[in-house]
């Protein structure tokens, strides 16, 4: 790959463990595989869920108090403590590579073109200059209903073509795309896309149990960026080594490639 400029999108699902609360062990080996992808020469641009469901299960708040709060207020609250709460997990695991990070939250209104989209180009530009790796996620304390992203996925294929990348990576709780249910024995992974292939027949409706994204919404992402000449990767980031081993091993592991026009 000749454009090593990468952008990274991990799920709630991978950051988060069955009880709500982050996965820090997942965490510390996404890091230490961005770090080495770093070392030899790679810009890495993260962009990051779990803010929701990391100050949700930082609050644990009653039944009656959660009750008192629409899903927007929810939403708006645990995302406000959560996303302190995550930034403070990934300083503290970049800084033991000797790396700095920054937080970039951002709405969907900052894609349109103008004065805000180039200002966060040009910020998110700065920093891999000076070796800073952006931390991007959706400020869900401002977006609500039409304001909103679709997803992480959604944000990540614009950030993408925003900051021309070589390649996106989403990392999901399964391998890929499958042709029927990945639990069934029969479905089987779809590992290469070419430009223009229809897979709408092969993909299921349901959503991730932890974020708002799901196939689908991959998918879709997956088109329009690999029609932007970006190459595409969904992989499981439940796997250890995958990050890495998806773009300097790709032989060795399971995941669907989306191949650029």
């Amino acid at each position: 790959m000749s454009n090593k400029r990468i952008i990274v999108k991990v799920g709630s699902n991978v950051l988060t463990r069955q009880d709500g609360t982050l996965d820090v062990t997942r965490m510390s080996a996404l890091v230490d595989q961005l770090a080495e992808l770093r070392r030899i020469g790679f810009e890495v641009i993260l962009v990051s869920s779990g803010a929701v469901a990391s100050g949700r299960s930082e609050l644990q708040l009653p039944a009656t108090e959660a009750a008192q709060l629409d899903s927007v207020e929810q939403r708006q609250v645990f995302s406000a403590v959560g996303q302190a709460k995550l930034m403070g997990r990934y300083v503290e695991l970049f800084r033991d590579h000797g790396i700095h990070v920054g937080q970039i939250l951002t709405m969907k209104e900052n894609f349109a073109p103008g004065e805000q989209y180039d200002n966060q180009r040009q910020c998110m530009t700065a920093m891999l200059a000076h070796g800073v790796v952006p931390i991007v996620n959706e400020n869900d304390t401002v977006c609500v209903t039409e304001l909103m992203f679709t997803d992480n996925d959604e944000l990540s294929g614009l950030v993408a073509q925003m900051m021309d990348c070589g390649a996106l990576v989403i990392l999901s709780n399964i391998d890929g795309i499958y042709t029927g249910n990945p639990d069934d024995p029969q479905s089987e992974l779809i590992h290469e896309v070419p430009h223009g292939t229809d897979l709408s027949q092969y993909l299921q409706s349901s959503r991730s149990s932890a974020g708002r994204g799901g196939m689908q919404s991959k998918y879709h992402t997956a088109q329009l960026v690999a029609n932007a000449g970006i190459h595409v990767y969904i992989a499981n980031g439940k796997r250890e080594h995958i990050l890495c081993d998806v773009l300097l091993h790709p032989e060795q592991v399971p995941f669907t490639h989306f191949c650029p026009q």
